[in-house]
């Protein structure tokens, strides 16, 4: 029986940070791994957990940036990119030859509404990079997290999802239109699917999973739009400073990376998985609606599409035609 997609009481609030959340909670000899952990509220994970005693690695593609924003955190980095997946396995590849378990893998890193890229496979960008990248890097974990013994996989999706479903016809654009935002959209949903797939198979080995809207943050992920843009959003005052406005979803880097962080660590979900998570809480299911903007983008919720137990199992068939990686049997 799957996880009720409906809210607990868990003693937290948006306006909660990573550190918040984590008090009390000592990770000491528990090992994590935070894709993008060095940008953004990636960064902030990455801080939180090993200031709660968690060796933390973070791949990076460009591992000269990464060490300088984790610089004097005594987080180790590592070469990786999403984006090419011999890269992904080589890094996966020395994890688990050093015979130690994973007790925490967090999907952080991400591109958003970029323009039309593919990648070697002919992949468009955002699903390539969103979600194939980080379901290859798990299966290839999957040793490691199996071992753990209680391992927690978290995945960044988005109130974005709520834009777009899967196109399971046409996931890459090649033969209706790109719009870089219904494809940031369906990249988000199937970072929501993933965790309810990859729950269902790995809760029998103590691998839980979870989904996480993060917040409304400005980050390098908006590096693809304007200050215009952000400016007409309400995301940045006159100066270019960033808004915090919680009644509007948006938040600090602080309690931008509390959520996931709490499925991660809190002791509160345990034996529970395979939900969709903002606001350090389990968020309800949105009631159908024909339009997203008169329902208001700030509404806490997730779409059903996003939580579908069919369509999660769907995306998973066609992730491991994608990729070539099947679901280890244990």
């Amino acid at each position: 029986m799957s996880t009720p997609q409906s809210p607990i009481a868990t003693g937290f609030t948006a306006a909660s940070t990573a550190d918040d959340v984590l008090a009390g909670i000592d990770l000491t000899g528990k090992t994590a791994i935070v894709t993008g952990g060095y940008s953004g509220i990636g960064t902030e994970t990455s801080r939180a957990l090993r200031a709660a005693g968690a060796c933390v690695i973070v791949p990076a593609r460009d591992l000269a940036k990464a060490r300088k924003a984790l610089d004097g955190l005594d987080i180790v980095t590592e070469p990786m990119d999403l984006a090419d997946p011999e890269s992904i396995d080589a890094f996966a590849a020395r994890f688990v030859a050093r015979g130690e378990p994973l007790h925490i893998l967090i999907d952080s890193a991400g591109v958003m509404a970029c323009p039309l890229e593919r990648d070697t496979r002919g992949y468009e960008r955002q699903f390539a990079t969103n979600h194939l990248g980080h379901f290859q890097l798990a299966m290839r974990l999957w040793p490691a997290l199996a071992a753990a013994g209680g391992a927690r996989v978290v995945s960044l999706s988005s109130r974005g999802h709520r834009l777009a479903g899967i196109d399971l016809d046409d996931p890459h654009f090649e033969r209706r239109a790109y719009d870089p935002w219904i494809a940031y959209g369906q990249s988000k949903t199937a970072n929501a699917l993933f965790a309810v797939a990859l729950d269902a198979r790995g809760k029998a080995h103590g691998v839980r999973a979870f989904s996480v809207h993060p917040g409304a943050i400005v980050t390098d992920l908006a590096r693809y739009m304007s200050e215009d843009d952000l400016r007409a959003r309400g995301a940045i005052d006159e100066e270019g400073r960033p808004v915090v406005d919680l009644a509007r979803g948006m938040k600090s880097v602080a309690q931008g990376a509390a959520t996931s962080v709490w499925c991660a660590t809190s002791p509160q979900l345990d034996d529970m998985g395979g939900v969709y998570c903002e606001d350090v809480n389990v968020s309800p299911v949105m009631p159908p609606v024909d339009d997203e903007l008169a329902l208001g983008f700030q509404a806490v919720g997730v779409r059903p599409w996003a939580v579908d137990v069919e369509a999660a199992e769907r995306l998973w068939t066609l992730s491991e035609t994608q990729t070539n990686v099947r679901f280890p049997a244990y």
